[in-house]
């Protein structure tokens, strides 16, 4: 009875509205759809960049962004022509959704699916999704950008590159061709620096440069500033933690260049020890995977031990040695206090290189790797527990700040 009674209210105050106003009543024309995106032909056009792209067809990829639109075109050309320098092979893209509204101009953003690999370094292609830039116009659909927003924008696709290759190292730089020429310098001596200790490694080392710090954070899809503390970081080329996912080195060059020759070597060799090791995916103390890789890139450079270990050696004098071994907190990119949890991993390292040799070092990283328990591989190759192990290098600590 009572949802009749709100009905009857309902019927009633809508008669006398009828009643009491007297304008006009005037039908509402229909509303305007708009300017439509149009996926159908977004498709069409993807699927030419991507044979473009296959044929190292410059021409035809130019031909795909609008009349006039000179930049949109030298990126597409940009793009066929780092697919030849790179060997780019498993190459697709495919449309997945629109990410904008259409303006009156016939422009969209819409997200695509985009595969790749770099021929005789990628085992297997990355996979991400990539924001590109449409607009419909005379019966066809044109490319006027690609990359930005949310999703990641691979430096491949962002315009021409500087590309570098040896057997063993392919190096990927938007800048200058002087400025290339030296970071591939530094990639090639990273490699034996590298096989000096990982002996095992089959060297395959990609590094990629964006042409500043914030187009690092586009390129990794990373918060801004997130690694604006880094010279480099080493991981998968998607963003994914697929076991066969491309990894490669991104380098931060707006820190990088702040670096020493000696410096900014010893940041390669790092990184690429990270690369020989797969440690972009792995799980084991953030200590152990930071200081071997430091361990691997010091071994050899003659610097005295203020230098290489100065800031652990400050802080330790200030408050005394750490209470623990670093871990994630220590090794947060924001931390004001990063360099000093890189020493003190290296420290770490040097310890156990000291008490057992190199040897004993690479088969503790790898048994950890493999997911052998810290205190079980720590008894097992240096007669040490964890707490014991810890005291020593406190000790060592201690005695470096003395």
């Amino acid at each position: 009875m009572a949802g009749l009674s709100l009905s009857l209210l309902v019927v009633v105050g809508l008669v006398a509205w009828r009643v009491v106003d007297d304008r006009p009543y005037v039908a509402r024309p229909p509303q305007s759809r708009g300017v439509q995106a149009q996926p159908a032909l977004a498709a069409q056009t993807l699927g030419r960049l991507q044979e473009a792209v296959d044929r190292r067809d410059p021409a035809a990829a130019r031909a795909l962004a609008p009349s006039g639109d000179d930049a949109a075109a030298d990126l597409l050309a940009g793009i066929v022509t780092n697919a030849e320098a790179l060997h780019l092979r498993d190459f697709t893209v495919r449309y997945v959704d629109e990410e904008s509204a259409v303006s009156d101009a016939g422009a969209w953003t819409a997200s695509v699916d985009v595969t790749w690999a770099f021929g005789g370094f990628d085992t297997a292609p990355a996979d991400t999704e990539v924001l590109f830039h449409f607009v419909a116009g005379d019966g066809a659909v044109g490319l006027t950008g690609v990359g930005g927003g949310d999703d990641r924008s691979p430096l491949w696709l962002s315009g021409p590159l500087q590309v570098r290759r040896t057997p063993t190292t392919l190096v990927l730089v938007d800048g200058s061709r002087g400025t290339a020429d030296g970071y591939a310098r530094r990639a090639d001596a990273a490699v034996p620096v590298v096989r000096r200790v990982v002996t095992d490694w089959r060297p395959r080392l990609v590094v990629e440069v964006p042409r500043t710090g914030a187009g690092l954070d586009r390129v990794l899809d990373a918060e801004p500033e997130q690694y604006a503390n880094i010279a480099a970081v080493t991981t998968t080329a998607d963003g994914s933690l697929a076991p066969d996912a491309p990894v490669h080195v991104f380098v931060n060059p707006d820190v990088f260049a702040q670096l020493q020759p000696e410096g900014a070597q010893v940041v390669m060799s790092h990184e690429a020890t990270h690369v020989a090791t797969d440690a972009a995916l792995s799980s084991m103390p953030l200590w152990l995977l930071e200081g071997f890789a430091d361990y691997v890139a010091l071994r050899d450079v003659r610097l005295p031990i203020g230098t290489t270990a100065g800031q652990i050696i400050r802080q330790v004098r200030r408050d005394g040695p750490p209470g623990h071994l670093p871990g994630a907190a220590e090794f947060d990119t924001t931390t004001t206090h990063l360099g000093a949890s890189y020493e003190a991993a290296w420290i770490a390292c040097r310890v156990l290189a000291d008490r057992g040799g190199e040897r004993a070092l690479v088969r503790l990283y790898d048994r950890v790797d493999d997911g052998t328990p810290l205190g079980r591989a720590l008894e097992t190759g240096f007669g040490l527990s964890v707490r014991s192990f810890t005291r020593a290098w406190q000790d060592r600590l201690s005695d470096l700040a003395a």
